[in-house]
């Protein structure tokens, strides 16, 4: 039988569960059963733009903290609709809640982002209980430090002067970072509703032009990218490829709709531009399209969208039996998804970078944590040590930054 790439990842695919499971359920066999959860609560802040935070309460008083993909309102609508499988249950037992809350068909179909803040609560919970930072359950580190890449910030990518002035700043800033996603030039973002119509020449060359300026700022040293969100269609995501070429990028992201179709395989097939997606997508099933059919050079999970901890980790023991990069979004999150993201990378062996949150561009959201600060240094954040997330949170800034009208802790 002359087997496919398709053939072996459906094969593959049927295996047993991964051995970083086990693991961590023989380190909680002893102090299974002996917790409860309590209550689950949902709080909305002002600058986290595509999600809110989750909060797990216990009967021990210990509590975990997520974050989901949605906003607040709807979660707790959502978690009404599906609390009752967990209240009075063992926040230990992970694998068995993640596997009963994802299968949800009646009378509500499984929500996937507001599971992704419960599961990553509970594995903050895991690790309080345990007395040991979240990456030592899921089996880290693989490397020292989780590394991370920045944003290129312009007002005019054209404009040459500030493209050099931008580059002598980043490469004296104490980060280090060695990596920057910029977006893309020439494109009226208002008119987007929500995608945007074909594109021309005319804004392929300025993009050209524009990349082309912050290769040479940057130099050959520092990778670049390109920011798209899911607005192109197919000529104007493989003439937007073909235009930023010379500048050597290390990928472009979302140059398509996020679900799947053909025309990932025809973009793939035009442009020698590395391809990467996947910061709304769910699940292993969203991503196996992709993988099957070998069209992204890296996989970029969000796990407040993705499935928490638990999701990811199974997309990216997925993505490994292709030997295929996984990267972590992080977006406009607050802390606990920057964490949690952190943690988690230290776990997967196939891994390359996380998007920074911290910082001017993210709104300074480092003042979360109370005491010591998340930094990050020569393009690395140092994996927490504390139990669980390793996060203690600044109540004070939370309060501060919650949402209008929004209650404490709903």
């Amino acid at each position: 039988m002359n087997w496919t790439r398709r053939h072996f990842l459906r094969a593959a695919a049927t295996l047993p569960a991964a051995t970083w499971l086990s693991g961590f359920k023989a380190m909680a066999a002893p102090y299974t059963g002996q917790i409860k959860i309590k209550a689950i609560k949902a709080l909305q802040l002002d600058n986290v733009g595509d999600g809110c935070l989750i909060r797990i309460e216990t009967d021990a008083g210990l509590v975990g903290y997520g974050e989901s993909g949605i906003l607040a309102d709807e979660a707790r609508a959502r978690i009404k609709t599906f609390e009752h499988y967990l209240l009075g249950e063992d926040p230990l037992a992970i694998a068995r809640h993640f596997s009963t809350l994802t299968s949800i068909q009646y009378n509500f179909i499984a929500h996937i982002p507001t599971i992704s803040g419960i599961d990553i609560a509970l594995w903050d919970l895991a690790g309080k209980i345990l007395d040991k930072p979240l990456y030592r359950l899921l089996g880290g580190p693989f490397r020292p430090a989780a590394p991370v890449y920045s944003h290129g910030n312009f007002k005019n990518m054209l404009d040459e002067g500030e493209v050099r002035a931008w580059a002598q700043k980043v490469k004296a800033a104490p980060e280090g970072f060695d990596t920057y996603k910029c977006g893309y030039v020439g494109v009226d973002r208002s008119a987007r509703m929500p995608y945007f119509q074909t594109i021309d020449k005319s804004v392929f060359d300025k993009n050209a032009r524009a990349f082309a300026l912050v290769r040479s700022a940057l130099g050959d040293s520092i990778q670049m990218a390109m920011h798209c969100t899911g607005e192109f269609d197919t000529p104007s995501a493989i003439g937007l490829c073909r235009a930023v070429e010379p500048a050597n990028l290390t990928w472009i992201e979302d140059p398509l709709n996020n679900a799947y179709s053909e025309a990932w395989k025809e973009l793939k097939r035009s442009t020698r531009v590395p391809l990467l997606t996947g910061e709304k997508i769910e699940m292993v099933h969203g991503f196996r399209p992709f993988l099957d059919n070998g069209v992204l050079d890296f996989v970029h999970p969000d796990p407040a969208y993705a499935g928490g901890i638990t999701g990811v980790r199974q997309i990216a023991d997925y993505a490994q039996l292709t030997r295929t990069p996984v990267g972590l979004h992080s977006g406009p999150c607050s802390l606990i998804r920057l964490y949690a993201s952190v943690h988690v990378s230290a776990a997967i062996e196939n891994f390359f970078k996380i998007e920074n949150a911290l910082g001017e561009f993210r709104g300074f959201k480092e003042e979360m944590a109370q005491g010591s600060k998340p930094a990050v240094r020569n393009a690395a954040m140092q994996y927490p040590q504390g139990p669980g997330l390793g996060l203690d949170i600044n109540e004070d800034w939370l309060r501060k930054h919650m949402a209008k009208g929004e209650a404490w802790w709903g």
